[in-house]
């Protein structure tokens, strides 16, 4: 593997960082609020499946 400069590679860091496309401000925003619906949305998902199999499963076992 060929050793690149110090220097070389900052610069190809700084002109492959300069063609990022970056979110905006709002989409940043909007995403972050569509990642806690969908984790409230799978925790809820999540709780009414457990409670239904410890129901169920009780209810198998006769307790």
């Amino acid at each position: 593997m060929a050793k690149t400069n110090p220097l070389k590679f900052i610069q190809q860091v700084r002109s492959e960082t300069a063609k990022v496309t970056w979110p905006s401000r709002r989409e940043t925003g909007v995403t972050t609020l569509m990642v806690f619906v969908m984790v409230f949305l799978a925790s809820m998902f999540f709780l009414a499946a457990d409670q239904l199999m410890s129901f169920a499963l009780s209810w198998l076992l006769g307790f």
